[in-house]
């Protein structure tokens, strides 16, 4: 467990926002403010970006996902985000290297919908995930990060039944590195201005191709990996993976 606070208070948590002791609370399942984690004194060092189904063809939030993501990387040099879910869809989250105000930070989020998601922008403000891992007590269900290659097995269920391995979330998390001031200052000012390509529809519906980062596992951001990638990557950390469905057993399933 400490080494996923170390990552989280690395990444995410601006500082004097949180002890270390809040977040273990957390991740026993406690129910812990997202702001006293992610902002203190108006700033924030994480940006997160939901993308969420509920009003939305299946699937199709988790494509506008890869697109944005992967934009971020080509179009304005930002280092791989991490993924999580959400329990109503997915988040890209965002480590920046200094912390901006909470209010940029939202502009910021409705400016990547803007872009990625037109017709859900001018739906009011966009909730903001608590950071993962966490468990959401009214359903019992954990939000979490996850290896991006996997993020469509998630689509009808995005979220884990049981609480995550911490040093499996903390390997999710050692290669995402923060972003520059300058890069996120240049990426603010560009998505400010309208660009028809960005919201235009992808020319097949297949995931988008990602760019090489080497903060990434293996090397990429959203490739499709199988499930024996994901087990070989976290089998190189010396670290046994759990997955959230059983196999049944012979002659019941």
């Amino acid at each position: 467990m400490e080494k996923l606070i170390a990552e989280l208070m690395r990444l995410f948590v601006q500082d004097g926002a949180a002890a270390p002791e809040l977040l273990a609370r957390q991740l026993q399942g406690e129910e812990v403010e997202t702001s006293d984690l992610l902002s203190s004194g108006g700033l924030t060092r994480a940006i997160a970006i939901p993308f969420e189904g509920k009003d939305g063809p299946e699937g199709e939030h988790w494509k506008h996902l890869c697109e944005a993501a992967n934009a971020l990387q080509t179009e304005h040099g930002f280092p791989a985000p991490a993924v999580s879910v959400t329990g109503l869809g997915y988040c890209l989250w965002i480590s920046l290297a200094a912390p901006i105000p909470n209010a940029q930070a939202r502009q910021f989020v409705r400016r990547i919908r803007q872009a990625w998601l037109p017709e859900r922008a001018a739906r009011g403000e966009v909730r903001t995930p608590p950071l993962p891992p966490c468990l959401d007590a009214r359903s019992g269900h954990w939000a979490a990060f996850i290896h991006p290659g996997m993020g469509a097995s998630f689509l009808e269920e995005p979220w884990l039944e049981l609480a995550p391995p911490p040093l499996a979330q903390a390997a999710f998390l050692e290669g995402v590195e923060s972003l520059a001031p300058d890069r996120f200052a240049d990426a603010f000012a560009a998505l400010a201005q309208p660009d028809p390509a960005l919201s235009a529809p992808a020319p097949a519906p297949a995931a988008p191709p990602a760019p090489a980062a080497p903060s990434a596992p293996d090397g990429l951001l959203l490739k499709d990996a199988t499930l024996e990638d994901i087990v070989r990557h976290l089998h190189a950390l010396n670290i046994e993976p759990t997955f959230r469905h059983l196999l049944p057993e012979p002659g019941k399933g």
